[in-house]
Parts: structure tokens; C-alpha cells; sequence
């Protein structure tokens, strides 16, 4: 079985699987010479993965994937949808090599940054524009419960990422660079100055390239990170000479967290002193990327293997900002949609271009339903590739939920439900089996529904009358159900009844017949299968729904 996943892992055409499959290439090409790169590639393409791990030492080191996160603000959409991309390409990088070789997922949080701007939103902003400058880990909390600003939105960070489930480990900038880990790549960037700033510099404005320097030193005075020249550079002491504003000319060694770097640079640093071999940006870091690779080759690191994902647009297509806040939060999402319904999301193309608003939020709950239900009667090699095996790791629930999110807020609007009791008294006679406890999905699912439902669909409800074909085919419908059992929860029953009125009234083609129960019934351009929501609701509340609508009640 093993070698069979491995098998199907190669063959996989999902983007995670791409992505594997070029960090496998890029591992073997970075650790290995070329013929021990052949011969291991000939086990790994034979199904020996475990065996390649064993022969070659090399290959016995961790492979490395990383996210960062800018503590100055709390986590977010962005955030999640890196971290969650990211540990796809784990789950099929390991999927790929036997899940045996050793991984790591990194979540760096550059806490060592100086704040730059007091952030919108958050308690005693005169408190945090005193503390400018400083740290992260320094600047006071303004919550008052941590240490540091850092600290707390570092703990929130790590509180989110845990919500989630996710499997990394938790890295802060301001503890490596202090405990010396980042201290000899320093010293070579020390050594090698002339060679970042010739890669820095043509990046620059006139302005800037003056006074740039890849080192920002912390003031011993102010504790600020000062963004000032370097005036001297003393390679075998490690040492920079600047000049601090609150006390003048000043040496610092470049080690032991006294200085912090230039993001760029910082990043290539990062690469090299932490060997990392994964790492995804947004499309607007191209040029960075671009940049920070070349940093990192000059300080003798490999750059890491990645990609480029697209942007988030609003509703307009207009690219997602902070500070205008016309995008859609984490928890805003969470309260309309459960978190499988969002990565579901950020697997969906992530090259391209894609709306971040609360509309998409419902077809992402039910494509994430039907890809659970379609998995199971799919051939392997299928299965790996459809979305919830990389969401679940290759172990996505058995079931999912025995009705759709857009049937549950169909029956919101016309039941008038404003509980969860009461939709579970609907799915007494079409489920009787089914509770809270045996259905925890359906559960969820129903509190999304009466959310969404009251602060975006009955805002937007517009019923229309039917004109005289749609009315003769309404109260046609509605004779045949009353021929049917009262108590019967047979949706294909009903739903056969639906189909025979629309072609008997001779709508071509026949979405047109379930356009008018929808706009006139239910007051939506779209809606559930019919038949199924006629069971759950119940089939003599159905048919009195559908007399008033036929006769205009529900639009008056």
C-alpha cells in the first residue's frame, strides 16, 4: 500500500503534488552530486524512498518548510491560507517519499521588527505610539496580558494556528537572534557587505541607497532599531560603527540580537541559517523573492524551492487592504463557514485570482461537501487528487453531511427559524436517527445557516409573482403531492412529481420550471433540489407554500 501512494503521488496532478515533487527535485539537487542525485532518484521512481533515506546521509536531515508572519497586526485570512498551503505540500511531499523522511514546518514570527505605526483597532493607542521604534518584543501590550505586543499577538499566533490543527513549530526572531543561532551567517554577511549592497542597492531610490545598510542596529540607549548607515565595519571583531541619534558614534557587534536586518536580507539570512527548502509568498513579493535569493547565494545558502499565489479581490475585484477593510476576516468566515469550507477555498487554483467575500462562502461549504461525498466511489489514483485528501491528509471523513448548507438556509427563510431546535424538529421525520451528537456536521452547519441567513439572505429575499403557465404548474404540483402520503420522506418520490409537472407544462428545458419555484416559492434566483427540501420541511407545509405562492401571497 505504501509504495502504491508513493506511485500515485508521483502521477498526481494537484498543484500540492507539483509542488512535492519540485522539493524533491530541489532537495536532491542541493544535497546530493549528480550521481548520487541518479541513484536516488531511480529508488524514489522505483518506490524505494525509504531505501534512497538510508543509503545517502545527506538526505537524513529535515527537510525544512517555512511561513512567516508580521506580528505588528493579529493573524489573519492571509496568514492561515499560507500555513494551510503550505502543509498540503508537506502531506504530499510526505505522501511522495513514504512518510518517513524527516519534515519541519516552520512559523517564523518576525517579532524582532521595530513598529513602525500605531496598527488601527487595537486598546491605548497613545500608549503604543510612545513605544515607536522599538522592538515588538519590547513595545508594551496594549491588551495587557503579555509582556510585549509581540508576545501577545506571537500567543495568538500560536492559539490560532492550534484552533486549526496544524503541525509546525513556532520560531520567534527575536529569541534567534539573541541565542546566536543567526550568529555566524551574520558574520558572513558582515564579511560579504559589499556584495548584498551591490544586489540591495540598484533595488533603491536615490534617496534610500545613500543611507541603506542591510544592518539595523538596536540602539543600547533608546532600545529603537535604527535605520542608519553603516559608517565602519570591523570583520574580525564583527562589528559596526554607526551613529545613534540618542548618543552618537557607537560600535555594536552584529551577533547575540544587536542588530536586526533589512527584511530582505533578514530573509536570506533565514534561508541560510535555518537550511530551509519550502517557502510560498504572495505575487507581490515576485521581486522580492527575486532579490532575497540573490542575497542568499551570496552568503553561501541554496535559495528555497516555492511558489507565487495570487491576491484576494473583494467583491469588486479590487485588491484586498487592511486599512480600507473591504476584505473578510478569520472570524467573520468561521461565523458562515466551517474551517474545512476554507481550505477547501485556498486549494481552489491558487494561482489565480479569486473574490474574498461572503458570497463564495456558501458554495465553498458545499463543494467541500460534495468532494467528501464523491471520494469514497473514486478510484485511488482520483481520490489523491481531489482536494480533501490534501485538506485531511490523505484521511478525509467517511461522510460529511446528509444535506446541503444551501438547502439548510432555503429552509431557514421558510420555516422562519431562528434556532437550531427548531430546524432539528424539521429532521425529526426525514432523519430520525440523526441528533447533535451522531451529526456534529449537520450540527455546525445549521448555526452557519441561521447566520448567514439572517445577515445576508433575508436582507436580499425578493419574491416575484408567477405568471399563468407557472401558476397552472404550481397548483398542478401541489394536487400531485396532496396524492402522495402526508407523512412521506421520500425526496426522489417528490422530486419525480416536480419533474413530471415541469415537462407536462412543457418548460424547455426544464431549469426554467425550478427557476419559478424558486424565485416564487423561496425568493432566490437558486435553491436545493426540490424534492429534498419538500421532505425535510414537510410535505403538507410544502404544498401550503406552494398554493401561496401560486395564488401571490408571498410576494404581496
Amino acid at each position: 500500500m505504501l509504495q502504491n501512494l508513493e506511485t500515485l503521488a508521483r502521477d498526481a496532478r494537484s498543484w500540492p503534488f507539483e509542488q512535492a515533487r519540485a522539493l524533491l527535485d530541489h532537495v536532491l539537487k542541493k544535497r546530493l552530486s549528480d550521481s548520487d542525485r541518479d541513484a536516488a532518484k531511480l529508488l524514489i521512481d522505483a518506490g524505494k524512498a525509504d531505501e534512497a533515506l538510508a543509503t545517502f546521509e545527506a538526505l537524513q536531515r529535515p527537510v525544512v518548510l517555512e511561513t512567516g508572519y508580521g506580528p505588528s497586526g493579529l493573524p489573519h485570512m492571509g496568514t492561515f491560507g499560507e500555513v494551510a498551503r503550505t502543509t498540503m505540500v508537506r502531506n504530499a511531499f510526505r505522501a511522495l517519499t513514504g512518510d518517513h523522511w524527516p519534515t519541519r514546518l516552520i512559523a517564523f514570527s518576525d517579532d524582532m521588527d521595530g513598529l513602525r505605526k500605531v496598527p488601527e483597532g487595537v486598546p491605548n493607542p497613545e500608549m503604543l505610539a510612545e513605544d515607536l521604534h522599538l522592538s515588538l518584543t519590547r513595545v508594551r501590550d496594549p491588551f495587557g496580558t503579555h509582556d510585549s505586543f509581540g508576545a501577545h499577538n506571537n500567543a495568538r499566533l500560536r492559539a490560532f494556528l492550534d484552533g486549526f490543527g496544524f503541525d509546525y513549530e513556532f520560531m520567534s526572531s527575536t529569541e534567534t537572534y539573541r541565542s546566536g543561532r543567526f550568529d555566524a551567517v551574520l558574520l558572513r554577511l558582515l564579511e560579504r557587505f559589499d556584495a548584498v549592497q551591490a544586489i540591495m542597492l540598484p533595488t533603491l531610490g536615490p534617496e534610500r541607497r545613500e543611507t541603506y545598510s542591510p544592518f539595523l542596529p538596536v540602539s543600547p540607549i533608546t532600545g529603537h532599531v535604527l535605520q542608519v548607515p553603516t559608517l565602519e565595519r570591523n570583520v574580525e571583531k564583527g562589528t559596526i560603527v554607526f551613529d545613534d541619534p540618542a548618543g552618537g558614534r557607537t560600535e555594536l557587534p552584529v551577533t547575540g540580537g544587536h542588530v536586526k536586518l533589512q527584511w530582505k536580507p533578514d530573509w536570506a539570512m533565514r534561508w541560510t541559517a535555518l537550511d530551509v527548502d519550502y517557502e510560498m509568498s504572495g505575487k507581490d513579493l515576485i521581486e522580492s523573492v527575486r532579490e532575497s535569493s540573490k542575497v542568499c547565494r551570496a552568503l553561501g545558502g541554496v535559495p528555497p524551492e516555492g511558489f507565487n499565489y495570487e491576491l484576494f479581490l473583494d467583491v469588486e475585484g479590487k485588491k484586498i487592504s487592511k486599512s480600507k477593510g473591504n476584505g473578510l476576516t478569520m472570524d467573520q468566515w468561521l461565523r458562515y463557514g466551517t474551517p474545512e469550507s476554507l481550505s477547501w477555498y485556498m486549494f481552489q487554483s491558487p494561482k489565480s485570482a479569486k473574490s474574498l467575500h461572503f458570497n463564495v462562502i456558501p458554495r465553498a461549504i458545499d463543494d467541500y461537501l460534495g468532494a467528501i461525498d464523491a471520494y469514497g466511489s473514486q478510484e485511488p489514483a482520483k481520490q489523491i487528487d481531489n482536494a480533501v485528501w490534501s485538506i485531511h491528509a490523505g484521511a478525509p471523513p467517511k461522510v460529511a453531511s446528509p444535506v446541503s448548507f444551501a438547502l439548510l438556509l432555503n429552509l431557514v427563510g421558510v420555516a422562519n427559524a431562528s434556532s437550531k431546535a427548531q430546524l432539528w424538529a424539521y429532521f425529526a421525520k426525514y432523519l430520525p436517527q440523526a441528533t447533535a451528537e451522531n451529526e456534529p456536521v449537520l450540527d455546525g452547519l445549521m448555526d452557519r445557516a441561521l447566520n448567514y441567513y439572517e445577515d445576508f439572505v433575508k436582507p436580499t429575499k425578493s419574491y416575484r409573482l408567477p405568471d399563468d403557465r407557472e401558476k397552472a404548474a404550481l397548483l398542478d404540483l401541489a394536487a400531485r403531492l396532496k396524492a402522495l402520503p402526508a407523512d412521506t420522506t421520500d425526496g426522489e418520490l417528490i422530486q419525480g412529481e416536480v419533474y413530471a409537472v415541469g415537462k407536462e407544462h412543457a418548460f424547455e428545458p426544464l431549469r426554467g420550471w425550478f427557476a419559478a419555484l424558486y424565485e416564487v416559492l423561496l425568493g432566490a434566483s437558486q435553491g436545493p433540489r426540490f424534492g429534498s427540501f419538500a421532505a425535510i420541511y414537510g410535505l403538507p407545509q410544502t404544498i401550503r407554500l406552494i398554493e401561496a405562492g401560486a395564488n401571490g401571497e408571498l410576494a404581496g
